[in-house]
């Protein structure tokens, strides 16, 4: 079913407004009007499949665009212009077709075309258009670059790969995890993922790829991890918590392979 004519107005002709007035207030909680109509939109009843469904694509395309307009802003640096674009139709397109699933309003996000000593990692609050946390440094998998430092070239989902996987995540439940870095074994909240993008990441509940704080990643560089999108302790403690149980993870690169055959990307672009 089509929405109406006149939300879809609203939508495109407030992208503007949106954009005028976002800004970064951390722990800000109230919404943001126009998106959140949006989203209720999008967040009707739809069949759950195996496969994607996108939904109305045009009011999917309406919000990523308003999402956009609000979070340029705020977003210092991207390896691609399209990183955003690709996380936020992702989102919205996951959000039609699955709306019991996604029962929180935060989506964290990595750009991995950047280098592990760049800030690379947000957390979005997708209804009132804020930004919660960011940027802040993310480990990759060791699996996925050669060196200690720098930008991840190789991802994969495959179980012992040690790499990071792309794609879109769930949030699922949080734990006590425990690790080991040079050496010495630490503890730090965890929380299980469940990758959605089939064929790229499905495998992580399996490979127990999740997000956790360690202690190799430092407010000006990150180690690499066994492909868990690790960030520094105290701040997992903050936002892991928002996350869990219907958070959302969307993790990218500028990867060609996983851009053109993505099921979330290819869905919202159709």
């Amino acid at each position: 079913m089509r929405p109406p004519k006149y939300l879809q107005n609203v939508l495109i002709g407030s992208t503007a407004l949106l954009f005028a007035g976002a800004h970064f207030v951390p722990n800000q909680t109230d919404g943001g009007p126009v998106l959140s109509a949006a989203v209720s939109f999008v967040s009707q009843p739809a069949p759950t499949t195996s496969a994607p469904v996108a939904g109305p694509t045009g009011t999917v395309a309406a919000v990523t665009k308003a999402a956009l307009a609000a979070f340029s802003g705020a977003v210092r640096q991207l390896s691609r212009p399209e990183a955003l674009e690709k996380a936020f139709q992702s989102y919205f397109a996951f959000k039609t077709s699955h709306p019991g699933e996604v029962r929180k309003p935060f989506l964290y996000f990595v750009d991995y075309g950047l280098s592990s000593t760049s800030p690379r990692g947000y957390v979005f609050d997708m209804e009132s258009l804020k930004v919660v946390d960011g940027p802040f440094t993310v480990a990759h998998g060791r699996g996925s670059s050669t060196s200690q430092y720098g930008v991840p070239t190789r991802f994969s989902n495959a179980s012992g790969s040690a790499s990071t996987s792309l794609g879109l995540y769930v949030a699922k439940a949080l734990y006590d995890f425990h690790g080991h870095s040079a050496g010495q074994s630490y503890s730090s909240i965890g929380l299980r993922l469940r990758g959605v993008s089939n064929g790229f990441n499905d495998n992580a509940l399996a490979r127990g790829v999740v997000a956790h704080g360690a202690p190799y990643v430092t407010a000006s560089k990150a180690g690499r991890s066994e492909g868990c999108p690790a960030m520094e302790p105290s701040r997992a403690q903050r936002l892991l918590p928002k996350l869990a149980e219907g958070g959302m993870v969307f993790l990218f690169a500028p990867d060609h392979n996983w851009l053109t055959r993505d099921p979330w990307l290819a869905s919202s672009a159709e």
